[in-house]
């Protein structure tokens, strides 16, 4: 006999204004307990030190959380000039100091050198696995290491403010895998000085952003209110980049059982002119019902997950 699972089938994404000093695991739980949902998860880690878009998936849209990781993301942040640290943030220990404080003019003349595929080094502490052990874990315990240059793409980088000579606002919008802690090392280094993030915000996670940002205090408030549901946004809100194709009920009975799917040449072509070259997913809808994920291939639909929503 199956056990049954705790909680209600509470299936959708929550675009959620995550706090300063929480997890992003804490977070995820706050939010579960406060729809009493049986499963949930995040895209996309967010240190406690940040502050912002923290998407949070529960129920059925967990399935569609791969899709959101690949997203790409834009950030605001801080630099504070004159120490390095453990960290690259304000929390660490320092490791050194200077007293050279580039101006405005001069960190905007270096960003150009950051734009594009660029080489970065993510910093030590950091959730990348080494040797089967997470790296911030291996950090922490004093062990020395070295983790691998990666390439990742930085779209935009530019300067919103210099508030004083020790502080620099920029911001950022890049694919997935970019470190700010990062940026704001090899910026300082650049420019012949020390820095590290005093404070960091994510404004966006692909579609979400802070337009449609809940906080928990809000989100506590709803659910007094017995109003929770106007805070989840609907399951295929990760799949925005992802072609839709509208199927028959017939169709849909189908694909859920897990059996492919026959396509018309016209539909065939009409989700190639869709498709960016090299992917094949599209997601499967009756109205607006998300009914599975599939790949198309020699004009059929397989599905790939299946979704349990009414």
């Amino acid at each position: 006999m199956a056990r049954r699972k705790k909680g209600d089938p509470v299936s959708g994404w929550l675009c959620l204004d995550k706090p300063y000093d929480l997890s992003s695991t804490s977070a995820v739980s706050r939010v579960r307990r406060a729809f009493n949902a049986q499963k949930g998860g995040h895209a996309g880690t967010l240190d406690p030190l940040a502050t912002g878009i923290l998407p949070i998936a529960l129920g059925e849209a967990t399935k569609t959380v791969p899709f959101l990781v690949d997203a790409d993301k834009a950030y605001r942040f801080t630099i504070q000039w004159g120490r390095n640290t453990t960290t690259l943030d304000r929390e660490g220990e320092t490791t050194g100091t200077s007293d050279v404080r580039p101006t405005r003019e001069q960190v905007e003349a270096e960003l150009a050198a950051f734009i594009g595929e660029v080489d970065q080094i993510p910093p030590n502490y950091s959730a990348i696995k080494v040797d089967g052990e997470r790296a911030y874990d291996l950090a922490r315990d004093g062990v020395e290491f070295e983790l691998a240059t990666r390439k990742v793409t930085i779209h935009a980088l530019r300067v919103l403010d210099a508030p004083d000579a020790d502080h620099i606002v920029l911001e950022m919008e890049c694919g997935k895998g970019t470190y700010v802690r990062a940026v704001a090392r090899d910026l300082a280094a650049a420019l012949g000085t020390c820095g590290h993030v005093d404070q960091l915000r994510r404004t966006r996670v692909g579609r979400f952003s802070e337009d449609t940002a809940i906080s928990l205090e809000t989100l506590e408030n709803l659910s007094y209110e017995a109003r929770l549901s106007e805070a989840l946004l609907p399951v295929e809100t990760a799949l925005d980049d992802i072609p839709a194709l509208a199927v028959t009920d017939e169709d849909a009975f189908r694909l859920a059982q897990g059996r492919a799917i026959v396509l018309l040449p016209r539909q065939v072509e009409t989700l190639k002119a869709e498709l960016t070259p090299g992917d094949r997913t599209v997601s499967a809808m009756v109205g607006e019902r998300l009914v599975a994920l599939c790949e198309m291939r020699a004009g059929r639909l397989n599905p790939v997950r299946v979704f349990q929503l009414t």
